[in-house]
């Protein structure tokens, strides 16, 4: 059995990130398979240099690592390189991701930023599109826009993917998640606040949503 197991926003929670990707490994008998970070690696929590670090330096053997980008991170990367968009990004826990480079925009490696501005947008397989926000329904894949595929936030309750690819996303939190419908599933649990990760495990060969999770768990923020 190949699979693919999707890690949602971690936003500096390293603790959660190197559990999360030991649990992961840990199911090489499985037949390993991919590993997919939805993206929001940065901001709030208070390590968003030592989870980028932990990223650059790839999976176990056996599992490919994709990496896809959030909201979160291109807000960072355009912070970094615009300054009049730095007081809006601070605000929406930069700050947090600053403390971890020591304050000092200065401080940020160019090697970070290129990695987080070059992430992809969107993996697609047989039967799913993982995404950090999701897609809209009435557009063909290859027409989605950035701002749809790092922003989209669904009506409550919606059930849709897209045509017959199911959707896998994050972005818009759910402490007692994951939200599981039909066409898609949100992973996002809030992890770096509530200390519970939860990475959605897929079949490979099977259509439709996850066959298993895999719940990470660490302290609440600020314990």
């Amino acid at each position: 059995m190949s699979l693919t197991c999707v890690i949602p926003d971690i936003h500096g929670r390293y603790d959660l990130l190197c559990e999360g990707l030991a649990a992961v490994s840990g199911r090489s008998g499985d037949g390993a398979g991919t590993i997919v970070t939805i993206g929001d690696y940065v901001d709030k929590g208070s390590q968003s240099r030592q989870v980028i670090e932990r990223l650059l330096s790839g999976a176990a053997e056996g599992w490919k690592l994709v990496a896809l980008k959030g909201n979160h991170d291109a807000m960072m990367v355009d912070a970094l390189r615009n300054p009049s968009k730095m007081a809006s990004w601070l605000e929406k826990g930069g700050n947090a991701a600053l403390a971890s480079y020591g304050g000092d925009p200065a401080d940020v490696p160019q090697s970070h930023l290129a990695w987080l501005d070059g992430l992809r947008l969107m993996h697609v397989d047989d039967h799913r599109i993982y995404v950090h926000a999701g897609v809209d329904p009435e557009v063909p894949l290859d027409q989605q826009s950035q701002a749809t595929l790092l922003w989209k936030r669904y009506p409550k309750g919606f059930p849709g993917g897209l045509g017959k690819l199911h959707v896998v996303h994050g972005h818009d939190n759910s402490p007692d998640g994951p939200l599981l419908y039909e066409g898609r599933t949100n992973l996002d649990t809030l992890a770096w606040r509530t200390g519970r990760l939860v990475i959605g495990v897929f079949d490979d060969d099977r259509p439709g949503g996850p066959i298993d999770f895999m719940v990470i768990r660490g302290p609440p923020a600020g314990r």
